[in-house]
């Protein structure tokens, strides 16, 4: 049996695709890797306590079959965009390395849509610099999940987010066709579509999900 590695799993999307591992039978272990605890109890769960900027040296039990990465902030919360490049870039590829080194197969990781590594956003630049620095490290399967606003109870709100989600609530009915891809999704929809991916053999080498794409993997229980 399989042995999944989560990190981020505190966050909005991480937090059901924790519990969805843990129900999961093709998975016999499953990793959490973060800088404190779960409040969670589990016989299939092991928890790592780790700094992310210095992971090789952390003496980590990393060794697994599949990772899932969840790694992810704001400018706003970050602080700085030196400290929002820490997360999103030098978390997210310090995980990859590291897993990678230990003999992981596949890597599954949420970015957003809009990352590109010429966009004029600097959230999406650096975000699509995280894309492209991933796909050196020579996975057998690298999936990319690029979801647009996230739905879901958040601990921390951001500030505009309920009227945001309520805009993209009204305008719902119009966004069909190439559109679609913008609508706001569930975390839980993410989550699931990301698991659902990992079924079996799966496809091989990079694969690139835009937000309607994940809603139709996910989208139905």
């Amino acid at each position: 049996m399989k042995t999944a590695l989560i990190a981020g799993a505190t966050g909005l999307v991480g937090r059901s695709l924790i519990d969805q591992l843990l129900a999961a039978d093709e998975y016999a272990r499953v990793i959490s890797v973060g800088r404190r605890r779960l409040a969670l109890e589990h016989p299939k769960l092991r928890q790592e306590e780790v700094d992310f900027a210095a992971l090789e040296g952390a003496g980590a039990d990393l060794t697994c079959d599949d990772a899932y990465c969840c790694l992810g902030t704001t400018i706003r919360q970050a602080g700085t965009r030196d400290k929002f490049r820490a997360v999103d870039h030098g978390a997210v590829l310090a995980l990859a390395w590291a897993v990678r080194r230990r003999g992981a197969q596949r890597f599954f990781v949420v970015t957003g849509m809009g990352a590109d590594p010429h966009a004029r956003d600097f959230r999406h630049r650096v975000k699509g610099e995280t894309e492209q620095a991933l796909q050196v490290l020579d996975f057998a399967t690298l999936a990319i999940f690029r979801p647009s606003f996230l739905r879901g109870a958040r601990t921390r709100p951001r500030a505009g987010d309920r009227l945001r989600a309520a805009l993209l609530w009204l305008a719902e009915p119009l966004m069909f066709g190439s559109l679609r891809k913008h609508r706001a999704i569930r975390a839980e929809v993410i989550a699931r579509a990301m698991l659902r991916t990992s079924f079996g053999e799966g496809a091989r080498g990079t694969l690139v999900y835009p937000s309607d794409e994940i809603e139709d993997l996910g989208g139905f229980e």
